[in-house]
Order: structure tokens, then sequence, then C-alpha cells
């Protein structure tokens, strides 16, 4: 690739030598661990925020249907 003139070439890493992809990677895995190890540690509190969150979506959605019906 020419860049200014001058070939340079492509690698994985950015310009202070970090890759991006493989930090990616390594977030998600370590995310994924971290969610395992609560819903091993605490399975009562993990059904319990699961339980919150599908609440929480389930208002939301109605609130959003009652809005449409309102315009209409």
């Amino acid at each position: 690739m020419l860049y200014n003139g001058h070939e340079r070439r492509q690698t994985g890493a950015d310009a202070d030598g970090v890759d991006t992809v493989n930090l990616k990677k390594i977030l998600t895995f370590a995310g994924i661990a971290l969610l395992l190890f609560f819903l091993i540690a605490e399975p009562q509190q993990a059904a319990q925020l699961v339980t919150n969150i599908l609440n929480s979506l389930r208002t939301a959605a109605e609130a959003l249907i009652t809005f449409v019906r309102q315009l209409f």
C-alpha cells in the first residue's frame, strides 16, 4: 500500500502495536467467563436479574404500544 509516496506494509497491529481484533476477542471471552462465573456462583441472583430485565423490556414495549395507539 502506498502512503505519501512510500510503501507501507499492512500488519494486524495498530501504530502502538496493539492488535484490536485480538483485544476484542480477549474482552469477549473475559465477559463470557465473568457471566458464567456469576451464573454458577449466584444462580438465584442471576435468575432474578434476568427476570428484572425481562420485566423492564415488557414495560417498555407496553409503553411503546400505548404511545403508538395514541397516535392513531
